[in-house]
């Protein structure tokens, strides 16, 4: 019976707790609660036994609902243990949820993380870029000193790994790895310093991040880096931008001098018009080099000025605090706009951006003067908007809009919000102080206030009042005198003492008011306020020097009643009066003074902006925003009296350019506009133009226009020896390249027979021309025979020989039962396509199987991916029964092995069919000596390098059968080589003639290392996976 009234009373229990829960009182028994609790215990428990099913749907939807609570904010750290086990599932959508979850609470859960972390390195290897990011992520979340060597290895693959998404983790992680351990430093700088190197707009901003948190001062990282990142800089994400742009502003105020200067100098220039030619020549001989703008300067303001668009508030922000702070003051002007049109933002963003524009508007009033309706406050506007906009209406008063401003005021005065109207009532002050014409109508104006019901308001007056007053040391007996009335009503205490000190000053203009006042004062003495009762006794104590007999005895009364006051300043004071205006015995020398001492004319209030002294910190940083120094905060240098080498930025393109000067299109393309981004050489040869046009006749003048000539292949107007020199080994180069295009064995040997010529004339005078590559001051002579020998190299390396190997192997095209009789078949011919550079040559075979005509073949609708172009072939009128016909088609892949989709059509029907090339087809062989291949290698490594060992039997490594499988698979030439276990081959990309270079490095007994280094990583680790099996292979 017992046990069943227990059973009951449980039960009754647990409905009594779901209707207390539902009533939400306070009322709860004990085996309530228990009810009241197990919901959700029991949501965990259900969650629990879902992530250990063997449904992959049902551990998915649990995952779903967890990282949902964490969104929410709820704590889903105890099923931590039920989560890590699913680390290692199969299921693509199920491991990024898991590792989502272990981000959020590897560092609370640290130990159960570590029992993961074998799991955790071995999806650093996940074919998935999200899983080997994912788990990088994790890894450096797990904040434990015992796996930093581990974090640290994690961290240098995944900086070469191939996706750029893994690479900008890596960058992020560097951060973290910092924090935890701050003596890798120097181990995570060479990292920083490779990943800078790299063109993936996904990575730059991360890096940079890494950079500004890890080694900021090291600048000359920066250097080679520089044209890239401004190039770069419009298609980097967001956030990366903002980063980007402060660090660029730091380093442009230590590497360029101030653009600031420029137009006192203009003004000296003309003054001195009419002195003599020479004086005039010297002086701008000196001012011509330190005030034209270093091209890199103009590179960095030029190419920020679109950001100015972004709708990113910190973007602009970035770019306006950059343009602030480093761009001429004749160009800072269009920024005003897009900072008016962040103010339609919310309130947080508003906030910031008005700090920035206040500091502003102190300096450079014009700026934004056009824009003063946009800092009219709204009614709906936050306080801390309303008194922004009041400072920055302030800094923009002038004689001219000064009376449009007061009226403004006048209705702000009326605002219900009291501290606004306080605020307005400062500024009225501060525009009268700064604005002498309307001294005496703000002044006025004010004193209007002094009847307004509003305490507060009133209060605010009185102390304006009083400063204006102290500035202006006139006649103003009647406003004193009205102002000693109010003392009856006002109590507020600053506004009670300013009338008390503005009387005690003027007190022999008021010789009857200020002992009256006196008197009513000693009355309230003890409940005034402290800071009152300071100004009580001051004035008691000028009235005792000015009139003593109406105030002696009052004097000394409110000294006896401060002498036992509470608070110990007022009795200090107390005695020190005393001991000034009262003299006995006692009394020092100083009471002879005590009258220039209380009566001293003062100096009068300066009324200043808030945001004055707010211009030394960086525009847009939270030490502008609070004005103190933030931690972590980098100052701006200033500017320096002469310009840094600016060689450094471009060390690397002069050498390359002097290296390899092109001859045609061919070279252009694939040494220097490859191994640098495209953007970045078209920016370097603009820069060096621009250089020439400052500085005629200087060396680096030269080089910028013949670099221009190479890419645009055009005619330049400077006359001397190395233009005659260069043209003559443009036209030669490309006379060697159309020659490779016809496959005219006749003019190739010939052109050879010259290569061959010049190069040995290079090689006698090598060691001359990387000395006069180094000197810039070099005859025009010696240049022009530097230049042409490099042309003459460059011709050779890039020369596209024939191919050595062309496989018969045909591809399906469209198969004849699917083509209703007409069948089609593909191959590569591997010759240069005759329909464009940069297309791969096709050759198709047409097949009629019927036994009837087919009419009008012809290619139909294409469907290609962005970038990809065709050229189809002219259509066909007819094909007999069981004919053939072979046609020629060219297609540029642009370098990748996307699939091109396309219809084939008869007259009657459309077939869809698609060509997708092997790796191989997409490249041209190129003929390269055993030096320039090695010196090309030598470029390209780093990221730029993947390589794979190989084990196979030793009769597999004859040079013979390396030689066929190599160009079995990929269309390459043979470079010769010196040594037995080195088998070397060279190909260019068809697309941008990026250089592909593939060896093959026999070791000891039955490996062999085969390396690809070539900037088109993707190609390369594509050409790699292919090579890799057949050369294993019997």
């Amino acid at each position: 019976m017992s046990s069943n009234s227990f059973s009951y009373n449980e039960q009754s229990g647990g409905g009594e707790a779901t209707e207390l829960g539902q009533e939400a009182t306070s009322t709860i028994s004990p085996s309530g609660a228990f009810g009241l609790f197990s919901s959700d215990l029991k949501k965990n428990e259900d969650l629990k036994q879902m992530l250990e099913s063997n449904k992959d749907s049902a551990k998915l939807d649990a995952m779903k609902r967890i990282v949902g609570m964490i969104a929410k904010g709820k704590n889903a750290s105890e099923l931590f243990p039920a989560v890590v086990k699913n680390v290692a599932s199969k299921n693509i959508e199920i491991k990024k949820l898991v590792y989502v979850y272990l981000v959020r609470y590897a560092e609370e859960q640290q130990d159960l993380a570590l029992l993961s972390i074998s799991t955790f390195q071995r999806a650093l290897k996940d074919p998935n870029q999200l899983i080997r990011a994912s788990a990088l992520r994790v890894l450096s979340s797990i904040r434990v000193p015992i796996i930093v060597p581990i974090m640290m290895l994690a961290i240098k693959e995944a900086s070469a790994d191939l996706s750029p998404y893994v690479r900008k983790n890596a960058a992020h992680a560097i951060q973290k790895l910092y924090s935890l351990d701050p003596e890798q430093k120097e181990m995570l700088i060479e990292v920083i310093e490779k990943l800078l190197k790299d063109k993936s707009t996904l990575v730059a901003g991360s890096v940079v991040m890494a950079f500004e948190e890890v080694c900021p001062d090291r600048i000359d990282l920066i250097h080679k880096n520089y044209r890239k990142l401004c190039n770069l800089l419009v298609d980097v994400e967001e956030w990366g931008q903002v980063v980007i742009i402060h660090m660029l502003t730091r380093y442009a105020r230590t590497q360029f001098v101030s653009p600031w200067k420029e137009g006192d100098e203009l003004e000296d220039n003309e003054k001195n018009f009419y002195e003599s030619d020479d004086d005039q020549k010297e002086k701008t001989d000196k001012r011509k080099k330190p005030y034209t703008m270093d091209p890199d300067h103009r590179l960095l303001i030029r190419n920020t000025k679109p950001l100015l668009q972004s709708r990113n508030a910190a973007v602009v922000m970035a770019v306006a605090q950059l343009y602030w702070h480093i761009s001429p003051k004749s160009e800072a002007g269009i920024i005003s706009k897009s900072l008016v049109r962040l103010l339609r933002s919310n309130r947080e963003v508003q906030y910031i951006v008005l700090q920035n524009i206040a500091t502003m508007s102190i300096q450079r009033k014009g700026m934004f003067e056009p824009y003063l309706k946009s800092f009219y406050v709204r009614s709906t506007d936050p306080t801390m908007i309303k008194t922004l906009k009041l400072e920055i209406l302030t800094n923009l008063a002038n004689e001219a809009n000064i009376s449009t401003l007061l009226r403004e005021f006048q209705t702000y005065v009326k605002s219900q919000d009291k501290q606004f109207a306080a605020a307005t009532i400062q500024t009225i002050g501060r525009c009268a102080t700064n604005i002498v014409e309307v001294t005496d109508t703000c002044l006025n104006g004010l004193v209007c206030l002094l009847s307004n019901r509003d305490e507060i308001v009133v209060a605010e007056s009185v102390v304006v009042i009083k400063k204006l007053l102290q500035m202006q040391p006139v006649q103003h007996g009647e406003i004193i005198k009205h102002m000693a009335k109010l003392l009856d009503s006002i109590t507020v205490p600053v506004a009670r003492a300013s009338i008390l000190w503005l009387i005690g000053e003027n007190c022999e203009r008021v010789p009857k008011i200020a002992p009256d006042v006196l008197r009513k004062m000693a009355k309230s003495f003890t409940s005034e306020d402290d800071l009152v009762k300071l100004q009580i006794l001051n004035l008691g104590a000028k009235l005792y020097l000015t009139n003593s007999k109406q105030t002696k005895l009052l004097t000394q009364y409110i000294l006896n009643l401060g002498k036992y006051d509470q608070n110990y300043d007022i009795r200090d004071r107390t005695r020190f009066i005393r001991q000034l205006i009262v003299p006995n015995e006692k009394s020092g020398a100083l009471s002879k003074y005590a009258k220039k001492i209380f009566l001293a004319q003062k100096p009068a209030p300066l009324l200043e902006s808030p945001f004055k002294d707010r211009d030394h910190f960086q525009l847009g940083t939270l030490s502008h925003t609070l004005n103190i120094k933030a931690t972590g905060y980098l100052e701006l240098s200033n500017w320096p009296e002469v310009a840094p080498d600016p060689s450094v930025r471009n060390v690397e393109v002069i050498e390359l350019a002097k290296e390899w000067t092109p001859a045609g299109k061919a070279k252009q393309e694939n040494s220097a506009k490859k191994f640098y981004s495209e953007s970045e050489e078209e920016e370097d040869s603009s820069d060096s133009s621009s250089d020439s046009e400052s500085e005629s006749g200087s060396e680096s003048g030269e080089q910028g226009e013949s670099g221009e000539e190479g890419d645009s292949n055009e005619d330049s107007s400077e006359d001397s020896s190395s233009e005659q020199d260069s043209e003559s080994g443009r036209e030669s180069g490309l006379e060697n390249k159309r020659t490779a295009k016809r496959n005219s064995k006749a003019k190739g040997k010939s052109d050879s027979e010259d290569g061959e010529k010049e190069n040995e004339k290079s090689k006698t005078s090598d060691s001359s021309n990387a000395e006069s590559s180094s000197i810039e001051d070099s005859s025009s002579d010696s240049e022009s025979e530097s230049e042409s020998e490099s042309e003459s190299e460059s011709r050779k390396v890039t020369q596209v020989s024939t191919p050595v190997f062309v496989p018969t192997k045909t591809h399906v095209l469209l198969h004849r039962m699917s083509g209703k009789g007409l069948a089609a078949h593909y191959f590569f011919p591997r010759q240069p396509c005759i329909f464009g550079d940069k297309m791969v040559s096709i050759q198709i075979t047409l097949n009629n199987t019927t036994d009837q005509k087919i009419e009008n073949i012809h290619i139909g609708e294409k469907k290609l991916p962005i970038g990809l172009k065709m050229h189809v072939f002219n259509p066909i009128d007819s094909l007999e029964p069981e004919g053939s016909i072979t046609v020629s088609m060219g297609i540029d892949f642009c370098d990748s092995t996307q699939t091109a989709s396309f219809q084939l059509c008869t007259k009657d029907d459309c077939f869809s069919v698609n060509i997708q090339p092997p790796v191989g087809e997409l490249l041209l062989p190129v003929a390269m000596s055993e030096k320039d291949f090695k010196k090309e290698q030598g470029m390209l490594t780093g990221m730029n390098e993947t390589s794979a060992v190989i084990i196979a039997a030793p009769q597999n490594f004859t040079p013979s059968v390396i030689f066929q499988k190599v160009v079995n698979i990929a269309n390459v030439g043979a470079v010769p080589s010196g040594q037995d276990n080195i088998n070397r081959f060279a190909a260019k990309t068809v697309h941008s003639g990026s250089l592909m270079l593939v060896t093959v490095e026999l070791k000891e007994g039955s490996t062999a290392q085969l390396i690809i280094n070539t900037e088109k990583t993707v190609i390369g680790s594509v050409l790699l996976r292919e090579l890799k099996p057949v050369l294993s292979q019997g």
